[in-house]
């Protein structure tokens, strides 16, 4: 928070306050000359070429194209090794920009953890940053949750593999926070950006290059040019403040998405359903989870784990940052939710052995 300092000027003063902003001369205490930008640290992932990228994306033409983020298009591609790769594609204005981004890449380049999606290379040519991840096999959570043809896929998420890609998340997520220093803010943090792999392994994805600026009107810039989102944390939206519970606000969302199954807005669904938010939130305070619970597990869940889940959902999307967990705390009480469920009943049958 910035606070301004109001001088009067009094002329029977010889001096006043007021430090000159502007017009400085060469010969003034005051003068500041311009930096240089800096050069950015070393990129720990191969440097790709233009020529192999252009033509296996179509010169990125939109039939590649397999999705859009708030910094950038994403296509899908296979590399001249024979790895199938996804491609962010930002476009870079200045020199200043960048750097600035480039030195973001050198930090993603460093970045290793079973709950992260890994950079396997990039790209700097004709005004263009180009950054290659491994690909996921099964799509996004969205995808899954919320594609047309996702029940009829058979890749209906049953109750523990929701539990499991929620924590999941939830450890890429408190590597960003906790592991890595200085600490990455995600600030994208949405279904789309919780990639799954074989097993239903889930790593996270994509973190905002453009929001790590320490300039809060560049931070501002970059989240109105992303639109209105349900996953924004309030403080974030509307003033750019930058801390480690606005992805923790976005991940209570997501926890909502796979306790519910419903989509983040709904436009098809009565308006004081549509934003999930808004609707679920009230009834998780009041004790009515089981009405937001997704019908299509058909009550095949844990009672108990559903309340926790949601109570856990309750916490993380409250309007006071203070009043919301840290991840560390989010992986510990979703680790708890998953063994309580994977533990058998008290009164359960012992395990008979296999027949010889």
């Amino acid at each position: 928070m910035q606070y301004w300092l109001c001088c009067s000027y009094h002329p029977h003063k010889k001096e006043h306050m007021m430090r000159p902003t502007g017009g400085q001369h060469r010969g003034s205490k005051y003068f500041t000359c311009r930096k240089k930008p800096r050069k950015p640290p070393p990129i720990k992932v191969p440097k790709l070429s233009i020529e192999e990228l252009k033509p296996k994306t179509d010169k990125f033409d939109s039939k590649a194209l397999v999705g859009e983020g708030s910094d950038g298009k994403e296509y899908s591609t296979v590399l001249n090794n024979g790895k199938k790769v996804a491609v962010r594609k930002l476009d870079v204005l200045s020199e200043d920009e960048r750097n600035e981004l480039l030195t973001q890449v050198s930090r993603v380049s460093n970045l290793k953890h079973e709950n992260f999606v890994e950079m396997l290379g990039y790209c700097v040519e004709e005004n263009m940053l180009l950054l290659a991840y491994e690909d996921a096999t099964l799509g996004s959570l969205h995808d899954i949750l919320h594609g047309e043809n996702s029940a009829e896929s058979g890749l209906l998420l049953d109750w523990t593999q929701r539990l499991r890609i929620a924590l999941d998340a939830a450890k890429g997520l408190q590597y960003l926070h906790k592991e890595v220093q200085p600490p990455i803010i995600h600030c994208d943090i949405k279904s789309s950006n919780v990639l799954l792999f074989e097993g239903f392994k889930a790593k996270i994805a994509n973190y905002n290059l453009l929001n790590q600026s320490s300039d809060v009107v560049t931070r501002l810039r970059s989240v109105r040019a992303s639109g209105t989102s349900v996953y924004h944390a309030p403080e974030y939206a509307m003033a750019g403040q930058l801390r480690e519970k606005n992805d923790v606000y976005s991940f209570g969302v997501v926890l909502l998405e796979l306790l519910t199954g419903r989509k983040t807005m709904d436009p098809n669904l009565d308006k004081e359903q549509q934003n999930l938010v808004t609707w679920a939130t009230p009834k998780l305070r009041k004790d009515e989870f089981r009405k937001c619970v997704d019908p299509k597990l058909e009550g095949t869940y844990s009672i108990r784990g559903a309340a926790k889940l949601a109570a856990l959902a309750a916490l993380c999307v409250q309007h006071d940052v203070e009043f919301r967990p840290y991840m560390n705390n989010v992986v510990k009480i979703l680790s708890s939710i998953l063994e309580d469920h994977s533990r058998p009943p008290p009164d359960a049958p012992p395990p008979q052995p296999p027949d010889a």
